[in-house]
């Protein structure tokens, strides 16, 4: 586990590390690409390296994607799983968040590019990174290139621009272009969660079926909860409101690569990619079966295989 300095500063609050881990391939290639996951709301950086009791490695999104030749870079925000935890998870906006990011992505990649992250690794002055993120981790995704402008494409899996209205009280439902209202989110946050600084997802029959279903891994299912955290309250509103970061996602001109579970919540699957209108490159990959959480279900190795062809294809890589 690495710890870095996010260069985040929050009132009353000490210098914000994130926790992060880092997954290195067999061999370098000599133009490398690094992979940087964010996970998605009530889930923490473990989502991304899913491991069950007999060590499967099939379940595991950086085992996987280190297989075939990537660097992946797994992150903890601001309050969730190792990373430090300010008393008022209200005060993690998803500009904020999108701030310790981005932050704690260009500690990271030039620490990669300069040899000085990992000792014995050397300085991969050909890096080139890509964004990944599930769920809300795809949204913070698109912030913090929005933000940064800091990768070469995003990976996201899990995420739209449609929100999730159907889980939102009507006065909520109801608003329009979210962008011109982000000021007003925590006091709608505190209202929707009941203050709790960092509530936690309830058990559910719905949320078992979208998360996992009957054609998921009983052995990932377990894996799962090692993966569990609290929720990010601010964030996790955003995520559920129509049109939740369409403003920036129409900004993205970088390829985009989006991955949809067939019983995914996003909405229609070919609805996802026109909210990227800039973007020289949308990609769409349905997972037959799958739910929520993609890495649970047998099409996850369709998906691994066809993101790698993707990324190699697509990414620009500096010689």
């Amino acid at each position: 586990m690495l710890r870095i300095d996010s260069g985040l500063r929050l009132p009353g609050e000490p210098q914000v590390h994130l926790a992060a881990e880092l997954f290195l391939p067999v061999r370098l290639d000599p133009n490398p690409i690094v992979l940087v996951c964010l996970p998605g709301g009530g889930m923490n950086r473990h989502y991304y390296d899913l491991r069950p009791e007999d060590r499967d490695q099939s379940f595991s999104f950086a085992a996987q994607m280190s297989a075939r030749g990537f660097l992946v870079l797994t992150l903890d925000y601001p309050g969730i799983g190792d990373s430090d935890r300010p008393a008022d998870g209200y005060v993690l906006t998803p500009e904020v968040l999108a701030e310790a990011v981005v932050g704690a992505t260009r500690h990271c990649l030039d620490a990669l590019r300069s040899g000085k992250l990992v000792a014995g690794l050397p300085a991969l002055r050909g890096l080139s990174s890509v964004g990944v993120g599930h769920s809300m981790g795809g949204m913070l995704a698109v912030l913090a290139q929005a933000l940064g402008r800091q990768h070469q494409a995003l990976a996201l899996l899990g995420f739209s621009t449609r929100g999730l209205p159907e889980y939102l009280p009507p006065s909520l439902r109801a608003v329009e272009n979210p962008a011109a209202q982000r000021d007003q989110l925590p006091g709608w946050a505190r209202a929707q969660f009941g203050g709790q600084p960092y509530p936690v997802i309830g058990k559910s029959r719905d949320a078992a079926g979208i998360f996992g279903g009957a054609q998921a891994d009983i052995r990932a299912v377990a894996a799962l909860k090692r993966a569990a955290a609290p929720l990010l309250p601010v964030p996790a509103l955003l995520a559920m409101l129509p049109g939740n970061v369409a403003a920036e996602a129409a900004a993205i001109d970088v390829p985009v690569f989006i991955g949809v579970g067939e019983h995914d919540m996003v909405g229609p699957p070919q609805d996802a990619p026109f909210a990227f209108t800039r973007s020289r490159d949308r990609i769409l990959h349905v997972l037959p079966g799958a739910g929520h959480s993609h890495f649970l279900f047998p099409a996850r190795r369709e998906l691994f295989d066809r993101l790698a062809q993707c990324l190699h294809e697509k990414v620009e890589t500096t010689p």
